[in-house]
């Protein structure tokens, strides 16, 4: 009780200093509402399927910038031979304003490829439709909910999300 478990450490940046339409043009990201979860949760409580839970693991530096980003060298890593440069971030990274809407582009994409429609009222809500087969996929930035007509398409859902993330699998929702 109270030990450590884990030591982690991520680099962030400090996207305090950013200006919309200097630095970035977008950062807004769809999040589901949770009128929206709930409807998803009574919807699968009326068909009596289970909900599943899974977490994107890094999420955010899955997102591809549209935008030029540089970042000073964080402290520790500077390199002495070259104390004026900078890097320049080839994808997002957590603190930049942008960052959410980047993972949401990128999952909504590959989502997409997959035969997933968005949502006409809720973008944060992806339907697959394969005869009398169902997939629904609520997704709230970097967690998600889904749910199917049968076991076996959960089971594709998640393998789907393995091949292109990095995932924690939550396993069955449960409610009190």
């Amino acid at each position: 009780l109270g030990g450590i478990l884990k030591n982690k450490a991520r680099l962030v940046a400090r996207g305090y200093g950013q200006e919309e339409r200097i630095n970035f043009e977008e950062s807004f990201a769809s999040v589901a509402r949770l009128e929206a979860i709930r409807i998803f949760l009574v919807y699968a409580a009326h068909k009596n399927i289970v909900v599943y839970q899974m977490d994107v693991k890094i999420a955010f530096l899955n997102g591809n910038l549209w935008e030029e980003v540089y970042v000073s060298q964080p402290d520790g890593f500077v390199d002495p031979d070259n104390l004026n440069h900078v890097y320049k971030l080839k994808k997002a990274l957590y603190g930049l304003k942008q960052a959410p809407r980047a993972w949401y582009d990128m999952l909504s994409s590959f989502l997409i490829s997959q035969d997933f429609s968005k949502g006409s009222v809720d973008p944060t809500l992806f339907i697959r439709r394969n005869g009398n087969d169902l997939l629904l996929v609520q997704t709230y930035v970097d967690d998600i909910i889904f749910a199917a007509s049968t076991p076996e398409l959960c089971d594709v859902f998640a393998k789907i999300m393995c091949s292109k993330f990095k995932m924690s699998m939550m396993g069955k929702s449960h409610f009190s």
